[in-house]
């Protein structure tokens, strides 16, 4: 469906607009969007949103595409972008420690920008060339 394909590349590129977003950097352009985008539960709006599209998005097929494959990059760049927005939110709001969450947490959220980067760059390449296979 072609709504999924554009709820998949508008999602991806927040959600990994959010991820790689600096707090520390004031006066920005951007500064209405990236208070929205800093808040905790706009983050975890975003990253339920993000997550449920890109699981949809490997059941939908778009214009013949192959299924699953076809949208394979896109659908876990937001698989993961948006899980690891809702795990930032579980770390924020959680007093008990655990194992995983901890491994999670390293490999995640530590991480988040390059996440945030792997999912813009995959906005990008799913808007730019849509009929490409994995894309």
């Amino acid at each position: 469906m072609i709504q999924f394909y554009f709820l998949s590349v508008l999602l991806n590129f927040l959600a990994g607009y959010s991820l790689a977003l600096d707090p520390e950097v004031k006066n920005s352009p951007l500064d209405g969007i990236r208070t929205l985008l800093l808040d905790e539960t706009s983050r975890l709006v975003l990253g339920i949103f993000t997550g449920s599209v890109g699981f949809f998005k490997l059941l939908t097929v778009v214009r013949g595409d192959i299924p699953v494959v076809g949208d394979i990059i896109p659908a876990l760049t937001g698989m993961i972008a948006g899980f690891s927005l809702v795990l930032e939110y579980y770390r924020s709001k959680s007093t008990i420690p655990s194992e995983a969450s901890e491994r999670l947490n390293q490999i995640l959220v530590k991480n988040r920008k390059w996440v945030g980067i792997g999912a813009i760059l995959s906005a990008a390449a799913h808007f730019l060339f849509p009929m490409v296979l994995f894309l």
